[in-house]
C-alpha cells in the first residue's frame, strides 16, 4: 500500500518532531524521510538547501505560530493583563505541559546555534519584548517590566529543560503557576 506524501505545509511539523527526538545533528534525512515518507530526491524538491533549509523552515513555523499565538496577542489586546494570561494559556497547550521540548531554546543550545542564531535571537527577543510592553501597559515601570518579561522567559524555558531531565512534568505547572503569580500588576501607591 502506498503511503500518501504530506503536503509541503504540513513538513515543518513532522520534520520539527524529527529534530526534536534526535537533535540538529542527529535527525539524519532517513530519518527525516521515515517520518514523512519522502525519498532524499523529494526532499531536496522541498528543501534544496538541505536539512539547514529544513531547520530554517521549522524555526519559522515554530516563530510563526507563537507570532500568532503568543507575541500578537501581549502586543495587540487591549487589556494587557488578558494578553498575558493568554501568552500562559498558549504557552503551556504549545509545550504539553512540559511535555515538549522548545526546539528553538534546544538549537540555541547545541552545535547549530550559529547556524540559526539570528532567527533564535529574534523569537526570544521579540517574546521577551512584547511581554515587557504588556507588563509596562499593566502598570510596572518599563526596565522592571523587561526584566520581569526575561525572568519569566528564562523561567518557562528552564522549567521546560528541569521537567525533562527530572521526569517530573509538575515542575512545569508549578514554575508557570509562581511566574504569573510574579507577573501580577504592581500594586497602586
Amino acid at each position: 500500500m502506498r503511503r500518501i506524501a504530506p503536503e509541503r505545509a504540513d513538513l515543518p511539523s513532522i520534520i520539527g518532531e524529527v529534530f526534536r527526538e534526535h537533535g540538529y545533528e542527529g535527525a539524519s534525512l532517513a530519518l527525516i524521510g521515515a517520518a514523512t515518507g519522502l525519498g532524499k530526491g523529494s526532499l531536496y524538491h522541498f528543501f534544496p538547501g538541505g536539512k539547514e533549509e529544513m531547520a530554517r523552515a521549522v524555526i519559522a513555523h515554530i516563530d510563526g505560530w507563537f507570532e500568532d499565538n503568543v507575541f500578537a496577542p501581549l502586543r495587540d489586546n487591549a487589556d494587557p493583563r488578558a494578553g498575558i494570561e493568554h501568552m500562559f494559556e498558549a504557552t503551556d497547550s504549545f509545550f504539553r505541559s512540559g511535555r515538549r521540548v522548545c526546539l528553538i531554546g534546544a538549537f540555541a543550545l547545541d552545535d547549530s546555534r550559529d547556524l540559526f542564531s539570528g532567527q533564535i535571537r529574534d523569537y526570544f527577543g521579540r517574546w521577551v519584548a512584547r511581554l515587557a510592553e504588556a507588563l509596562t501597559r499593566s502598570g510596572y515601570r518599563p526596565g522592571e517590566a523587561s526584566e520581569l518579561a526575561e525572568e519569566a522567559v528564562a523561567v518557562i524555558q528552564g522549567a521546560l529543560t528541569l521537567a525533562r531531565a527530572a521526569n517530573d512534568l509538575d515542575i512545569f505547572s508549578r514554575a508557570l503557576r509562581r511566574v504569573r503569580m510574579r507577573l501580577e500588576p504592581p500594586a497602586k501607591i
